[in-house]
C-alpha cells in the first residue's frame, strides 16, 4: 500500500481499486485502523486515543486531498503525498 504520509510514528496509506466508502489506513506501532474519508470515523479496527485524535484531526484538515488520492486510486494513478500533522 503506497504511503501517502507519516508523522509522529503514524504511518498513513491507501490502497488502489479498494472498495467503498472511501477511506485510508492508519499503522501506529501495533495497531491497524481503517478511517472513513467523509466521516472522520474509524470504520475498522483500533488505536490508541491519543493517536486516534491526531489523525480524525489530520483528516478534517486534509479531506479533499485524500478524496482526491481516492480518485486517483481507482484509476491506478499515483497517490500524491499530503502533508504531516505538525
Amino acid at each position: 500500500m503506497p504511503e501517502i504520509s507519516l508523522f509522529y510514528g503514524i504511518r498513513i496509506t491507501m490502497n488502489w481499486n479498494e472498495h467503498n466508502p472511501p477511506h485510508f489506513h492508519v499503522r501506529y506501532a501495533d495497531f491497524e485502523a481503517s478511517v472513513l474519508i467523509l466521516d472522520g470515523t474509524i470504520d475498522k479496527g483500533y488505536l490508541p486515543n491519543r493517536q486516534m485524535k491526531m489523525v480524525l484531526a489530520w483528516c478534517e484538515i486534509h479531506r479533499d486531498a485524500l478524496m482526491q488520492n481516492w480518485e486517483l486510486s481507482k484509476q491506478s494513478k499515483p497517490l500524491g503525498k499530503i502533508a504531516p500533522l505538525i
